[in-house]
């Protein structure tokens, strides 16, 4: 993907449904020149509303569509503004799982300007099943109580934290947007069933003895629509270390009302349980807290309580950093 982009926000229902723009505006905001957003639109990124024309004059090359929503297909409502950001001179990327050639306007109109469509999802990696047999090096995997709640922001603050302490480290990207972010990685979830585990292996293969593997993880194993690809990245990652990332506001799980949100310690439990079969030594390291919906009073009590109850250290990654986790991996 060529860069400048400019973010692509469609109308999404809300701020959490712009999560890949979000992404991208956060940790790669030299790359952004602005966001595009249709009627009803409830997401912001905070950065300038651009129309196709202002966007082309300021030298974006490609809209990302980071817009995600269940199932992640293509919304009939984008195809008009879609079709006129190729003839505008724009490539289009996408994270969802429906190819944008399968939409033929689009395929046609990018024939038409000889404009490229690019799925982000899509690889041509051959992967092969996961052996579980033990690899050199070391690796440390976000898990967490639900999914979208920070475990991308999470691994790549301790990436960034882990260098800035010597640590020889490296981000490994496993959704749409880590890979948007990182130039490299694979998205986990577009992986068939039998190779998920081989996937997670190949993302983070052996390597010297002191380098970390800093894997992203992906949904709970909790969430009944998610939980496949949480286990396989959890047995092909092979951790030694997890951090735990939780939301404590929620109550239910992402789009499933009718499913609570566990407890920290039942998630725990879980977690290490199933990453026993390819790691007997795992352990957790620290607990990552998104506290955007908590005032700052309630985020410091909430952090010592939970810290006290756990023997962990416990930080936001956008607030506090991640420090104390990272000397915990020692």
């Amino acid at each position: 993907m060529e860069h400048p982009y400019l973010l692509f926000l469609g109308n999404a229902k809300d701020q959490l449904a712009a999560k890949t723009a979000q992404g991208v505006a956060d940790w790669r905001p030299e790359w952004c020149v602005g966001q595009l957003r249709l009627e009803g639109c409830k997401a912001d990124l905070g950065i300038p509303d651009l129309t196709l024309p202002e966007a082309a004059e300021k030298g974006a090359k490609t809209l990302l569509i980071g817009v995600v929503n269940p199932g992640g297909v293509m919304n009939n409502d984008w195809t008009t503004v879609l079709v006129d950001a190729l003839a505008a001179g724009l490539d289009i990327a996408s994270g969802l799982h429906s190819p944008l050639s399968d939409t033929r306007e689009l395929a046609q109109a990018a024939e038409k300007h000889g404009r490229k469509l690019i799925d982000v999802r899509i690889s041509d990696q051959h992967l092969d099943t996961g052996t579980g047999v033990k690899r050199s090096g070391k690796r440390v995997l976000t898990v967490g109580t639900d999914c979208s709640l920070g475990k991308k922001y999470t691994a790549l603050a301790l990436e960034k934290e882990m260098r800035a302490q010597g640590f020889d480290a490296d981000f490994c990207a496993t959704g749409q947007t880590g890979v948007m972010i990182a130039g490299r990685g694979l998205a986990i979830d577009a992986v068939v069933a039998d190779f998920i585990s081989g996937a997670a292996e190949w993302i983070s293969p052996e390597a010297d003895p002191d380098h970390w593997h800093v894997i992203e993880g992906q949904g709970s194993l909790f969430h009944p629509a998610f939980a496949g690809v949480s286990l396989g990245l959890l047995h092909g990652s092979q951790p030694d270390a997890l951090v735990l990332c939780h939301e404590p506001t929620r109550t239910n799980m992402r789009n499933l009302p009718g499913h609570p949100i566990p407890g920290l310690q039942e998630c725990m439990d879980l977690n290490l349980t199933a990453a026993r079969l390819t790691n007997k030594n795992v352990r957790f390291v620290g607990i990552s807290v998104n506290s955007s919906e908590l005032d700052d009073a309630a985020r410091k009590k909430y952090l010592t309580e939970t810290e006290e109850k756990y023997g962990l250290p416990c930080a936001d990654p956008l607030i506090e950093g991640m420090g104390r986790i990272v000397e915990n991996l020692s």
